[in-house]
């Protein structure tokens, strides 16, 4: 009940203080194919929330790619807002905060005859709102991967030097368990149960029969840098 009403203020001051920027802002489509279909009626609840994982993981990457065309220039990147408009990390992922996030995307918001942001619905259709949905909630909270920042260093270190000479596999083993542990702690802005952090996505790419090293370490690079 407190984010709700903290949400209901910081919507109203942010949105009522922001610039023009959003004015001039050409809404950029999303290929959205890879992922299922909710139906023509939109609706009140993210529907990828649930869903098997292999969706939620391409809900995650396809919102991640419409958020940074669409709405990075005033929400700030990877979620991070600068204060011109509001954190989205933050809104609850619940149906409460899923109903004020549609309503804004599908609509926009003007005021006094200028648009701070433009309606998004019919250009971006459903499935974008969703995805880019997905994305925002499951954005770690600040500060979140504070006290697994030294480990993860020295976990990119060890995944740079084996993408040149591969090490064995129970090693692999071990660090892309230790990587899946970490994630399972991090805790995410909105509530959410699962945070898409650096450490997760690094486990992924050094998961099953082709590794990509060279990726996991990049990852852990620009997301450890990011958190800084």
């Amino acid at each position: 009940m407190f984010l709700r009403k903290q949400w209901a203020v910081l919507g109203l001051v942010a949105v009522a203080g922001m610039a023009n920027a959003h004015g001039d802002v050409t809404p950029q489509a999303i290929n959205t194919d890879a992922l299922p279909d909710v139906g023509e009626e939109w609706l009140t609840e993210n529907p990828y929330r649930g869903m098997e994982e292999d969706v939620w993981k391409t809900s995650i990457d396809i919102g991640d790619s419409g958020y940074n065309q669409n709405c990075a220039r005033c929400h700030g990147l990877g979620g991070v807002s600068g204060g011109l408009a509001p954190d989205l990390r933050y809104l609850e992922a619940e149906e409460y905060g899923d109903e004020w996030y549609i309503e804004r995307f599908r609509t926009g918001y003007t005021q006094n005859g200028i648009t701070k942001m433009p309606a998004f619905g019919e250009l971006l259709g459903q499935k974008a709102a969703w995805a880019i949905r997905t994305y925002i909630e499951t954005r770690p909270d600040d500060g979140a991967l504070d006290d697994f920042s030294a480990r993860l260093k020295e976990i990119r270190d060890e995944l740079t030097v084996w993408s040149e000479a591969a090490p064995d596999a129970a090693a692999v083993a071990a660090v892309q368990a230790e990587l899946a542990e970490i994630a399972g702690q991090v805790e995410t802005g909105s509530g959410a149960p699962i945070a898409d952090s650096v450490a997760l996505r690094a486990a992924n790419l050094i998961a099953g029969d082709a590794p990509n090293f060279h990726g996991a370490a990049e990852a852990l690079t620009i997301g450890l840098s990011a958190a800084q």
